[in-house]
């Protein structure tokens, strides 16, 4: 499941707890800002009110910040790919 696994397969060894756990935020991220883009698009009041279109604002700035956390996931994607 880890994106850091491959690292700690080197050796035979398993990977730490704190590997594991890294690996799972990273995971949440992408999905967390996705949300967050869906929640603002939807209710343009949870940041203000300030949006003048569906997105635009904080809406586009979670868009982008999921895009650009994606990079876990594609790399888990790979992994299992082979």
């Amino acid at each position: 499941m880890s994106v850091g696994a491959r690292s700690g397969e080197r050796d035979g060894r398993m990977p730490s707890p704190t590997r594991w756990v890294a690996a799972a935020l990273a995971l949440a991220a992408a999905p967390t800002f996705a949300l967050m883009a869906v929640l603002t698009s939807a209710d343009p009041m949870l940041c203000g009110g300030t949006e003048q279109t569906a997105i635009g604002g904080m809406t586009a700035m979670y868009l982008l910040m999921g895009a650009f956390h994606l990079q876990p996931w594609l790399k888990l994607i790979d992994i299992r790919r082979g």
